[in-house]
């Protein structure tokens, strides 16, 4: 399969405007799920596992698929755009077989879980098409600062989420539904450790590819999760009186 550039810039651009859209809407409300779906929740939701296990796995599963079509290379031969690609594939396979077994979260609206998957179809075929068709890695890459330093900070940000999942998740007890005040790590500091985390991973993956189409990701993410980070932030100063003064919604001591 050759690259189609058109199709890479129409979905880098339209995945940017997309998360600019949404920063600008949702600056005063966030989307209807989990803390803030309200008090009258829509008639057709999802269990929160199987939610996130359907609407994560095409981020995952595309990827595979276009690597397992095409021809298999010679030896050595593009080990950067695998190697890359299979960091991406990394997080969405803890996505969706560990965050989405283990998660104790409300269930979620269908119409959420379906454009979710629609996201998730579209960024899995952006950025394996990309890497596995379009990007072009010399013998040197391996040796470049971008790469070395994006994949630590793609490293780096998925400890932090990771971790920050694990604390959520043990705030409550199985069947527990009650919102809690999180403390330890990066909790200390910010109360959207987990989106801090994920926003590190994709800004040190856009470094370590230096492309267009993970750049556009990067952004994405950061337009739709930093205003859930600061919704929640909100949320837990106007539910619990005696929340840490001090911590900040998504940048340390900043923001």
């Amino acid at each position: 399969m050759h690259c189609h550039g058109d199709l890479v810039s129409y979905l880098s651009c339209g995945m940017m405007l997309a998360g600019l859209g949404h920063l600008v809407y949702h600056k005063n409300i966030q989307k209807s799920y989990g803390r803030h779906m309200g008090r009258s929740p829509p008639a057709r939701t999802v269990p929160a596992r199987l939610a996130w296990f359907l609407q994560e796995m095409p981020a995952l599963l595309v990827p595979l698929l276009l690597m397992l079509s095409r021809p298999v290379p010679a030896e050595h031969e593009e080990q950067g755009q695998y190697l890359l690609l299979g960091t991406f594939c990394m997080h969405y396979f803890q996505r969706t077989f560990v965050y989405s077994l283990l998660t104790r979260g409300t269930p979620f609206p269908l119409g959420v879980m379906l454009s979710a998957g629609v996201f998730c179809s579209l960024n899995g075929l952006l950025q394996g098409h990309y890497l596995l068709h379009c990007a072009q890695f010399d013998d040197e890459w391996s040796a470049d600062y971008r790469y070395k330093t994006g994949l630590l900070l793609f490293y780096i940000g998925m400890a932090m989420n990771v971790h920050s999942d694990y604390i959520l998740r043990n705030l409550r007890k199985p069947g527990e539904v009650v919102y809690k005040i999180p403390t330890g790590g990066l909790f200390e500091y910010v109360s959207g450790a987990n989106y801090l985390g994920e926003i590190v991973e994709w800004f040190g993956y856009a470094v370590a590819t230096w492309s267009i189409p993970a750049l556009s990701f990067a952004v994405f993410s950061l337009c739709f999760i930093g205003p859930r980070a600061y919704h929640h932030h909100r949320f837990y100063q106007e539910t619990f009186k005696d929340y840490p003064k001090f911590r900040k919604a998504l940048i340390p001591f900043i923001f």
